[in-house]
């Protein structure tokens, strides 16, 4: 029987694989390992394997200012999507969130994920907002739950 493993990435190769499943999902906005290694240090950031094959990320940036908001964001590679995987790599990251003083959870989802955007509102999320950054031409949503 295969087995879930999710941990915080402590070195390069994990930080790579983060960064790895970070630029598949989201090709827009392809990340450096120097930039990953700075999320690192602001942001929980965890690795998730089935067994050894590496299956998805999450993050969890924490709570800021008076509003207690914490973003939680589970990645799930699309050979890997509809097992459960991004449920638990979400549920982990929602639970870190509130031990972190979380009283309001948001995600943030590019358009163009239509699985990950049925994925945050079948949990009830629903939309704040849809913005461009510069340079994208593919909009980003930012989601709260409700």
């Amino acid at each position: 029987m295969s087995e879930l493993r999710i941990e915080q990435p402590h070195d390069d190769a994990g930080l790579r694989d983060w960064q790895h499943v970070h630029n598949v999902i989201i090709p827009t906005h392809v990340l450096s390992l120097a930039e990953v290694r700075e999320r690192a240090g602001r942001n929980h950031l965890e690795v998730a394997y089935l067994d050894d094959v590496l299956v998805g990320c999450s993050t969890v940036r924490p709570p800021t200012g008076d509003t207690l908001t914490a973003t939680v964001i589970a990645r799930t590679l699309p050979a890997h999507r509809g097992q459960g995987f991004g449920t638990e790599l979400y549920a982990r990251g929602v639970a870190r969130a509130r031990d972190l003083g979380a009283e309001t959870i948001e995600t943030v989802v590019l358009s163009s994920n239509e699985d990950g955007l049925r994925f945050a509102k079948k949990r009830g999320f629903v939309e704040i907002e849809r913005y461009l950054l510069p340079g994208d031409t593919i909009p980003w949503i930012d989601l709260r739950l409700s």
